[in-house]
């Protein structure tokens, strides 16, 4: 039984489509002919259907993408809404926000970042190296001294560090808020199908979008360029925290269970260890999209490697902007590949 057709016969088909379309006839001859091809193609009845439908939009002049009534257009007034609703936060919870951003700023990001800047550049170097050496093996150990030699040559030490500083506070609390949250969707059907949509939206928001309200909120720093990526980096771990532990095989939990464990026994001493290498495949997803924020949140404060980034655009200087750049990957090379060695199964050692 035919069940489709063989690639040269769609290479004749597209090739007779363009064809057609070329040629100089009438408007509806045109969408006749290729009416009828797609017709000959095989697929399901609702797919010819809907093809059909788009090929009949496509040729006739009715209206097009802007032709929606007037009347319903409210997207001016939802925006009007929105902002009435950004001036009440701001007045009412700005202050606030501010002094707690203030004392997080004094008390957590700035002594780990000037105690990084503190540290001389070999010993950082050697104690990367060292990790790596430990952790991946001798080859990578060779690159990672190599590129970590470059970055000083490039004088890229003091805005590297800087950046691992937000990109390690943003990813440990990233972690702090997404791993109990991954454990409660996969504990409850309910709470998964109302947290889904809302890290959807989260992942497919253009991550510019973040910095708005947390500017108006917090102003310009480290701290709201620190809380805008936790917003952009927190969803793959949820997510897969949560399917670590939905992966845990059921009859684990049975002998467990058989075995008089108790519920938060069998998920501290079962399935967290069991789903430890998904969760820290998320914890790896979450450092990557942190360092992939430090560009953007450099434009509110947050300096580092990303400054010289955007300065090199704002300025066309653009050597600095690419030694930014080089800059940027080699952390991201480095933080991936020793933050991969963390993900093994555990039932495997």
């Amino acid at each position: 039984m035919r069940t489709g057709l063989s690639p040269q016969q769609w290479a004749i088909g597209i090739a007779l489509a363009v064809v057609w379309v070329l040629l100089p006839i009438p408007h509806w001859v045109r969408f006749g002919g290729l009416a009828v091809l797609w017709m000959l193609v095989p697929a399901a009845l609702w797919l010819r259907a809907v093809g059909l439908l788009f090929l009949a939009g496509s040729f006739a002049t009715v209206g097009d993408a802007t032709s929606v009534p007037e009347s319903w257009l409210v997207g001016r007034d939802i925006g009007k809404w929105i902002d009435d609703i950004v001036d009440w936060m701001v007045a009412h919870w700005r202050p606030f926000l501010k002094s707690r951003s203030d004392e997080l700023l004094r008390a957590i990001l700035l002594p780990l970042q000037r105690w990084l800047i503190s540290l001389p550049w070999w010993l950082t170097i050697g104690a990367t190296t060292a990790i790596a050496y430990k952790m991946v093996g001798r080859r990578f150990a060779l690159v990672n001294l190599t590129l970590l030699l470059i970055l000083a040559i490039l004088d890229l030490m003091e805005p590297a560090l800087v950046t691992l500083a937000i990109v390690l506070i943003a990813t440990g609390t990233s972690c702090l808020i997404g791993i109990p949250l991954g454990i409660a969707a996969a504990k409850s059907n309910p709470f998964e199908a109302t947290l889904r949509p809302m890290l959807d939206t989260m992942q497919t928001t253009p991550s510019f979008v973040y910095l708005v309200p947390v500017v108006m909120l917090l102003g310009i720093g480290k701290v709201p360029a620190v809380i805008a990526t936790v917003v952009y980096a927190v969803p793959p771990i949820i997510r897969l925290t949560n399917l670590g532990i939905r992966q845990v095989d059921p009859e684990l939990l049975e002998a467990g269970q058989a075995f008089g464990a108790t519920r938060m026994q069998l998920l501290l001493k079962v399935q967290i260890p069991l789903a430890l290498p998904t969760i820290m495949a998320g914890v790896n997803q979450t450092v990557m999209m942190a360092l992939a924020m430090v560009v953007i949140a450099s434009m509110i404060g947050a300096r580092g490697l990303g400054i010289e980034v955007l300065n090199g655009i704002s300025r066309l200087e653009a050597g600095r902007a690419l030694l930014g750049g080089v800059g940027i990957v080699i952390m991201a090379v480095v933080i991936d590949r020793i933050s991969q060695r963390l993900i093994r199964d555990p039932r495997a050692r």
